[in-house]
């Protein structure tokens, strides 16, 4: 089963992975790198940002000086209400994926809240109320081993990929070492909540919606992102990116063999979650892929990468609903974004 489906060309997966790169550089400064004008750059991403068909957005890492937690939950439904769940919990601040599987499960939600007091609080009061639900399994996620959200479009050459860094300092911001997790303030929390549909709002917007100053909001922004507080992401829409099947693999990994196998798994390109998690096994990897027939290769591919991976279960997205904050439609396109709780 082939569910490509791309209405994205080379020059929208350019922007894309330009703006993965330096979300919030200038338009200016992105057309002397991708050679297009500054005003057709802008027309082109408002259109693709008003279509649904891709987004910029930033979501925290950390609330005051706490990092957050993780969560896979797998729900099981009533017969035939497994869609309107979905659509249901998407609208939750508290649910960062949605994915409607084959499988065991009929639900697999990523779910991030301050700690385990209020995920408990979240599936007890919220999710297994819920009149669909029938039962929820949960594993906490205990690492998280790279970067959530993290996109592999890699459209540009080495040589844009220097340029655009050089004129921008992007990729040279590496996360502060000073702090395990750095004090995220409460106004921190404010101006990430008004990125988590748009990361390229300008200063003086969020400025103005905050209640500060420019220069604060400016000041702020270059602090969470030096001290790795924030997940600052650009996506193309799946269904139309060329990689539109969401995968989830889970494994056991001997725990004295974690460390290396993660380090190899991490580094091939469909896997964009890598996460140690309790239960019956230990790790938990999501991914996007071509085709449904992809998985086979993939999962061989890893227990190449990592010999002492031994893998326990697969399952695939029949439909996405969410994605981030972003909810996505039965089209495969953006709808709108939920804003993310803020305060612990």
């Amino acid at each position: 089963m082939h569910t490509r489906e791309s209405v994205l060309g080379e020059a929208d997966l350019a922007l894309i992975h330009a703006l993965q790169i330096a979300p919030r550089a200038s338009w200016t400064q992105l057309s002397a790198v991708l050679a297009v004008s500054p005003d057709t750059l802008a027309r082109r991403w408002e259109t693709l940002t008003t279509g649904g068909y891709a987004w910029s957005s930033m979501l925290t890492a950390h609330r005051g000086t706490e990092g957050t937690l993780y969560a896979w939950v797998e729900l099981e439904c009533a017969a035939g209400d497994t869609e309107a769940t979905a659509i249901e919990i998407a609208e939750d601040p508290y649910t960062l994926g949605v994915h409607q599987v084959t499988g065991d499960a009929d639900l697999i939600l990523l779910v991030n809240c301050p700690d385990l007091h209020a995920l408990d609080g979240y599936l007890t009061d919220r999710v297994r109320r819920l009149p669909g639900v029938l039962r929820a399994r949960t594993q906490v996620v205990t690492q998280l081993h790279n970067r959530p959200y993290r996109s592999r479009i890699e459209q540009l050459t080495p040589g844009q990929v220097q340029h655009l860094t050089e004129i921008t300092g992007g990729e040279r911001r590496g996360r502060s070492a000073t702090r395990a997790h750095p004090l995220v303030t409460e106004l921190d929390q404010r101006i990430v909540a008004e990125l988590a549909g748009d990361a390229r709002r300008s200063a003086a917007e969020l400025a103005r919606q905050c209640g500060t100053s420019e220069s604060t909001v400016r000041r702020r922004l270059d602090a969470l992102g030096a001290a790795g507080a924030c997940h600052h992401h650009c996506l193309p829409a799946p269904r139309f990116s060329g990689r539109p099947v969401w995968a989830m693999v889970t494994a056991v990994v001997p725990p004295l063999e974690v460390a290396e196998s993660v380090a190899s798994l991490a580094r091939l390109r469909q896997t964009r979650v890598v996460t140690s998690v309790t239960g019956p096994h230990n790790l938990a990897l999501a991914m996007w892929l071509r085709t449904v027939e992809e998985l086979h290769d993939v999962t061989a591919g890893l227990v190449r990468a990592a010999p002492a991976l031994r893998i326990t279960g697969t399952a695939v997205s029949l439909r996405t609903h969410k994605i981030g904050a972003q909810v996505i439609g039965a089209d495969g396109r953006r709808t709108h974004h939920i804003r993310p709780a803020t305060g612990s």
